[in-house]
């Protein structure tokens, strides 16, 4: 299944594929499909090569007229095509398997109605699931798709879809029509797609600056239907189509805009051209968070982004997948703050995605952003938060570096010169360099080929009146990653004002560079009460509070006027308490002071989730008790005090869900469940009902019965996932045997239902149920890495690791199995390594926390 970067490069340099037709059955049964490829294309005379082609059973092979035994030629997974000719036609007839892990074709049926529902998902390697193709980016053509499917279906695919036309019935009987799609523009084979179903779609359009019509279309389950607030949608749509449009100098370059919501989604959506897939979790049953409503606003965004920068521009190979992602994250983010309600969305970017990339940034396994991909594999794991957030935060810091408007007249001249090409990350510098000025060879060497991050701290003489004397920014890194980088950043001087608000009272921005950065425009200053390097956070560091700015910090943290600065602060908190230097106790008490006041929705989030691991993983093994106790005795008085309705309210009562262990706290949520506690403004709709019964669940105050009445009343999709993550929480060893066993053992759930299971399976108040299940894990993992799909994989992989057992001997028998591992299992050591500095951090962490 895996494809080298040699063989790639091999087989761009022997062919050029000029187009595919497609033909695709859809009404075969519940198992396979029918799939029929004509491909065209050039190739060196007298060369030998292959096509993938993952299937079922190959039924015939035609090369040029010429017969080839599938016997001979095909293996399941590759077609070789030897003796080519200058031009060629090839011809393949095969029978493709449905998939229910999120890959290839996936086939759902809806609980609510019994109809069936397909989509696909093919980045990275996996449209080869659905048809004969040539499966590398850089072999771009032309796709032509022909569907027969079930009359009542909609079928959408890349071209807008034309009027089927009925055929005769199926073997079942059923009314059957053919889609006959226009060709695509010349595409990578990983952003074609086909999403077929009773699909239901609302319509409108959007007009360019220069008058072209661009029709709209968002697309959902009937079942869903009834929850689609599609104006907000297209609104945001609209947004950033007028955005991108002024920004990139070039018009949206497909003919219609599809995005639809689709069922067990692996990821948060797919950039196909024309038709974008999105996680229907985005679809809303009840209240949400503020939070999840812009993470799907910049999920919009991203993807549209993506038309330009991924779809009519492409990368070559997989190494350039972190400049495809990441410009798509950076643009996503400046188009909310610049063209939408969302201009908070930087506030996000420093909460959620960097600190993400911090984290990955210093695992074990970290790469440079420029990351060497070898393989199929290589890549798979390489969906990470470097690829995303670091490389976002690293192109936010090229912008700052080279100037905004330059930044954007070189990107502009980039789609000009190679719109529907492939390129290379040099390309793209290319035209920086020119549109700036600037020398970037060095800068790229720094930034995009070494790993780690630096660390930036303030170093401070004043006078005994407070008037600063010198101020110079001291950078660091660890030894592992030596290297030390320039930055565009600024420093904020905050003041408390006379309403006790920490504000801004003066900014410099300016270049660091070396181990020492002397700042002589901040001399002769008065000292403020706290300075805060990185303000705006416009460079990608770790950043430390002088002492008398950090006592500002803890006393008024939520005293920050402005949300960014405040995120900076959290961020610096729980850098320390995560890297051992505070003590995790600590970390808790600065949560709990402080949430109550802050102001933005991801924020809260962030926090609340960072609290969850702090009590988990962080807090020392005598203390976790009785903190956690505390901490969700807090959080329900916060979620008492706080206004009613808010969204700090639902979180706090999530979050507490989430805590509750002591009697007490387990009759508050029984209260909450069944209605005899009432909390003022808060809506108990079904999908808070399944939090507040997984909670009871988990605590033992409730079990399968319970589980059945509630999916009795939700007897959806949700519901059953829901349902799987309660029913692998129940407290006993007898519930967990039977999780694992239908995980583990079976291995027949869907990828949606696996990973509901993996999290109830973990979700414990007594680690000791946990244990039995250490040794099996390691015996077990080789079998399925090997046997399963990279997705379901690594749900169990990351899911089921013991690092609740967090002790040195889940460390040393990880150590173990690591030493085992065969050379070729680069993607399982790198998970496994992963997991493994978890449980190290843990431990250094509880050591700080001990006393």
């Amino acid at each position: 299944m895996n494809l080298t970067r040699a063989e790639a490069r091999e087989r761009a340099a022997l062919i050029d594929v000029e187009s595919y037709d497609v033909s695709l059955d859809l009404t075969r049964g519940e198992k396979v499909f029918g799939s029929t490829t004509a491909v065209k294309f050039s190739a060196k005379p007298g060369s030998s090569t292959f096509i993938d082609a993952v299937t079922h059973a190959v039924h015939s092979v035609s090369l040029n007229g010429r017969e080839l035994d599938p016997a001979e030629v095909s293996d399941g997974v590759r077609i070789q095509l030897p003796d080519l000719e200058a031009e060629n036609h090839l011809l393949v007839i095969a029978d493709a398997p449905y998939m229910n892990t999120g890959e290839g074709l996936h086939r759902f049926v809806d609980p609510v109605d019994n109809e069936v529902y397909l989509y696909t998902q093919f980045e990275v390697p996996d449209s080869r699931r659905m048809f004969a193709v040539f499966e590398q980016p850089d072999l771009k053509a032309s796709f032509t798709f022909t569907v027969t499917a079930p009359s009542h279906w909609d079928v959408v695919s890349n071209s807008p879809t034309p009027v089927p036309v009925e055929t005769i019935p199926g073997h079942d009987g059923g009314a059957r029509s053919v889609w006959e799609f226009t060709p695509t523009p010349r595409l990578s084979s990983y952003v074609t797609a086909l999403i077929a179903g009773p699909y239901q779609s609302v319509r409108s359009e959007v007009t360019s600056a220069q008058g072209k019509v661009t029709p709209l279309g968002i697309f959902a389950r009937k079942s869903l239907m009834q929850y689609l607030d599609a104006d907000n949608i297209f609104e945001l749509t609209r947004q950033g189509f007028e955005f991108f449009e002024a920004q990139f100098g070039c018009p949206y370059p497909f003919e219609k805009y599809d995005q639809l919501f689709v069922p067990e989604f692996n990821a948060g959506a797919m950039e196909n051209a024309g038709a974008v897939t999105i996680l229907e979790g985005y679809v809303f049953r009840g209240k949400v968070t503020d939070a999840q409503v812009e993470r799907r606003a910049i999920t919009v965004l991203h993807e549209l982004a993506h038309m330009w920068f991924g779809d009519l521009v492409t990368m070559r190979w997989w190494n350039d997948l972190w400049l495809n992602e990441s410009f798509a994250e950076y643009m996503s983010h400046l188009a909310a703050v610049e063209n939408t309600e969302f201009d908070h969305a930087w506030t996000t970017f420093a909460s959620m995605e960097k600190s993400w990339a911090y984290r990955q940034d210093q695992l074990p396994t970290t790469h440079p952003i420029f990351a060497e991909i070898n393989d199929l594999q290589d890549v798979e794991v390489n969906f990470d938060g470097i690829t995303y957030a670091k490389g976002a935060s690293v192109l936010r810091q090229l912008v700052a570096w080279v100037g905004p408007e330059e930044f954007m007249s070189g990107v502009r001249e980039y789609f000009s010169k190679h719109a529907w090409q492939n390129t290379e990350l040099s390309d793209l510098m290319a035209e920086l360099e020119k549109a700036s000025g600037r020398d970037l060879e060095k800068w790229g060497q720094l930034w995009l080929e070494t790993a780690g991050v630096n660390t930036l701290t303030p170093e401070i003489s004043a006078d005994a009146d407070g008037t600063i004397g010198s101020f110079a920014i001291v950078q660091s890194a660890i030894e592992s990653e030596p290297t030390l980088r320039p930055h565009r950043l600024a420093v904020g001087f905050y003041n408390l004002n006379g309403a006790g608000k920490l504000e801004r009272v003066h900014r410099v921005e300016l270049d660091v560079d070396g181990e020492r950065t002397e700042v002589p425009a901040l001399a002769g200053l008065a000292r403020p009460d706290l300075i805060l390097l990185n303000d705006d956070d416009l460079a990608y560091a770790k950043v430390r509070l002088d002492p008398a700015s950090l006592v500002t910090a803890t006393a008024h943290l939520k005293d920050f006027s402005q949300s960014l600065p405040r995120t900076l602060v959290w961020g610096s908190a729980w850098d320390g308490a995560r890297d051992g230097e505070t003590p995790a106790r600590g970390y808790v008490d600065l949560i709990l002071a402080n949430i109550a006041e802050e102001s933005d929705s991801s924020v809260i989030l962030v926090q609340l989730r960072q609290l969850a691991t702090t009590l988990t993983f962080y807090v020392a093994e005598e203390h976790q008790e009785a903190t956690t106790v505390a901490a969700a005795d807090t959080l329900w008085d916060l979620a008492s005090a706080v206004a009613a309705g808010s969204d700090a309210q639902l979180q706090f009562v999530k979050s507490y869900a989430l805590l509750a262990r002591s009697a007490g706290q387990l009759d508050t949520v029984a209260g909450l469940l069944d209605g005899s506690r009432v909390l003022d403004g808060l809506t108990v709709d079904q999908d808070l009902r399944w939090e507040l019964l997984t909670s009871l669940v988990a605590g033992g105050r409730a079990g399968q019965e319970g589980i059945e009445e509630e999916l009795a009343h939700d007897n959806t999709s949700t519901g059953q996932n829901a349902a799987a993550l309660a029913k692998a929480a129940i407290p006993t060893p007898e519930a967990k045997a039977e999780a694992w066993e239908s995980i583990v053992v079976k291995g027949d759930l869907s990828n949606a239902l696996q990973g509901s299971a993996v999290t109830g399976f973990t979700r414990v108040l007594d680690t000791s149920l946990l244990e039995p299940y250490a040794e099996k894990y390691f015996e077990s993992v080789p079998g399925i890495v090997a046997n399963r799909t990279h997705a379901l994989a690594q749900q169990i992989v990351v899911g089921l690791y013991p690092a609740q057992l967090t002790t040195q001997a889940t460390v040393d028998r990880t150590d173990e199995f690591l030493a085992s591992l065969p050379e070729d299992s680069s993607a399982l050591r790198r998970m496994m390594l992963e997991n493994r500095d978890g449980v190290v951090r843990a431990l250094r962490a509880r050591q700080a926390d001990v006393g």
